[in-house]
């Protein structure tokens, strides 16, 4: 019998199969600062200890983003691993900030299933939830990805889609305990620019770019332990390229964002989420913003956001689908998310 993993193919999942996913994380101090190596992140509330504290929280924790790269990373051995492409994500929430010294771990649930037209490929759908070492669930998301199938003979499972909804209910979006927002230093924040100061509809371009390079790809797909083949293994694609990692570019966007936007503080809703087109090294990266919803929080001096986040090939701000309702064919990510900022 084969020691190896070839990891799953289309027909090896089923609507209802739980999978636990191996290898705890613990994450560790460096994290923080490697996250920001390879990204110009620089909220305030991820960067100072002293800025965190004021704002009721322990201390900084792990960006958000980077804690949902290493729950996301586990997952892709069982999940991603014989993927073509990860499609989208829905109905994402950060439940509880992630510390220095607390391990992560993933499971997910299969929750949908639809073979495609050619025979060759199919997309699952899962609900994965990462928890840590006290098994509080730290963040839970729905993504969705095209599969090979291993034999394109095997008979096609009944489709089922799940129905997700399309923007998380600001009232379900749970906002760390302690975090006050009452006594918030704009300067040391680096923006004046307060929850009141932005209107629905309201555009951003943050102007900034970052070129992609190989070596920072992989440095982060192997920090996160992503292992699907396709950003790996230039002789797995047929133009012999590997393809960048999806989360590459969700943490390049969202720091260029930080240039209008520097005070949008926490990710805590993820409304869903599409790799529009494939991103390769030596592309730049530019980013634009659009303001598409706000709402008030209990929680002293904390209003949500919720932005629209474009990455693109440095191609024009605010253009984002053709007559045709396509994406065009410089919009690399189009992210839909919650983020925390002060009144």
């Amino acid at each position: 019998m084969a020691k190896t993993n070839p990891g799953r193919f289309f027909e090896d999942y089923a609507v209802g199969q739980l999978i636990e996913h191996a290898v705890p994380r613990t994450v560790g101090a460096g994290e923080r600062a490697l996250y920001h190596a390879l990204y110009p992140a620089r909220h305030a509330l991820y960067s100072s200890d002293a800025f965190a504290q004021a704002s009721g929280l322990p201390g900084s924790p792990l960006d958000d983003l980077a804690a949902f790269h290493v729950v996301f990373g586990k997952t892709v051995p069982d999940v991603s691993l014989n993927a073509v492409a990860n499609l989208g994500y829905a109905e994402g929430r950060w439940l509880k900030p992630v510390y220095a010294g607390d391990t992560l771990q993933s499971a997910s649930e299969v929750i949908g299933l639809k073979q495609n037209s050619n025979g060759k490929t199919g997309v699952v759908y899962v609900r994965t939830r990462g928890s840590n070492q006290r098994g509080e669930v730290v963040m839970e998301y729905v993504r969705w990805v095209m599969v090979r199938k291993r034999d394109i003979d095997a008979p096609a499972p009944d489709t089922v889609v799940p129905e997700l909804a399309k923007v998380i209910d600001p009232a379900d979006l749970v906002i760390p305990e302690g975090l006050n927002f009452a006594n918030y230093d704009f300067a040391a924040a680096g923006e004046d620019h307060r929850w009141g100061d932005y209107e629905i509809g309201e555009t951003i371009d943050h102007v900034d770019g970052v070129t992609l390079e190989e070596a920072e790809h992989m440095m982060a797909t192997r920090l996160w332990q992503n292992t699907a083949k396709v950003h790996f293994d230039a002789t797995f694609r047929p133009d012999g390229q590997r393809l960048i990692y999806g989360g590459h570019i969700i943490s390049l966007a969202r720091a260029l964002s930080f240039n209008g936007l520097a005070n949008a503080q926490m990710i805590v809703g993820l409304n869903g989420g599409a790799h529009a087109n494939p991103a390769f090294s030596g592309l730049t990266v530019k980013a634009w913003s659009e303001v598409l919803d706000k709402a008030e929080t209990d929680v002293p001096g904390v209003g949500a956001i919720r932005l629209r986040l474009v990455a693109t090939k440095g191609g024009e701000p605010f253009a984002l689908r053709g007559d045709d309702g396509k994406y065009l064919p410089d919009v690399l990510l189009d992210l839909d998310y919650w983020a925390l900022m002060p009144l």
